[in-house]
């Protein structure tokens, strides 16, 4: 296998521009570590980050299930297993993650239509968005709709670049293998 040509950064060779981002969200995972070869990026992601992953509309359970969803499609084994490390960590059943690979009930399976849609049609239809919306709130339903690209610009980088699945994921991983696949 070739080695990839952006390899996970290492706190020797982090860049000094963004020095105050290794101690944060960036040095603790290997998919910023790789966006650090591009400091320039990887600062400007840092707000945009803030939002779509902590601060947004959907709340902490419905954004994992838009962002299983997403990596799922994406094909990204990074995504898939760190989210379903968090899913875990929340509450969600092995059942429930389980269920996110394919057609889940109720809002889990608006959500994961729409993650569906966006991916397949790029964008949602009219009526769709609109049962979203009630279900959830326009806020959450914008908000989700930035979610998803946010995680296929990660997910191109991490199929791009081989990222390697962060060491304490890929323990939990090994010690909970059925939902993980």
């Amino acid at each position: 296998m070739t080695p990839s040509p952006c390899p996970p950064v290492s706190d020797a060779d982090w860049p000094e521009e963004i020095a105050d981002l290794r101690e944060g969200f960036a040095g603790a995972l290997n998919v910023y570590r790789t966006m650090a070869h591009h400091p320039a990026l990887l600062n400007a992601w840092a707000p945009l980050r803030q939002h779509v992953v902590k601060e947004n509309a959907l709340g902490p359970e419905l954004t994992e299930v838009v962002i299983l969803r997403a990596g799922l499609r994406m094909g990204s084994a990074y995504e898939w297993a760190h989210h379903v490390s968090r899913a875990l960590a929340l509450g969600f059943s092995k059942q429930r993650i389980t269920a996110i690979r394919g057609n889940p009930e109720g809002v889990d399976g608006l959500i994961v239509n729409a993650v569906d849609a966006l991916f397949d049609k790029r964008m949602l239809a009219k009526e769709q968005e609109a049962e979203l919306a009630e279900a959830i709130g326009r806020k959450a339903v914008i908000d989700l709709i930035a979610m998803v690209g946010f995680y296929s610009v990660l997910g191109y980088l991490l199929n791009t670049y081989d990222t390697p699945i962060d060491d304490t994921v890929q323990q939990r991983r090994k010690n909970s293998r059925s939902c993980f696949r």
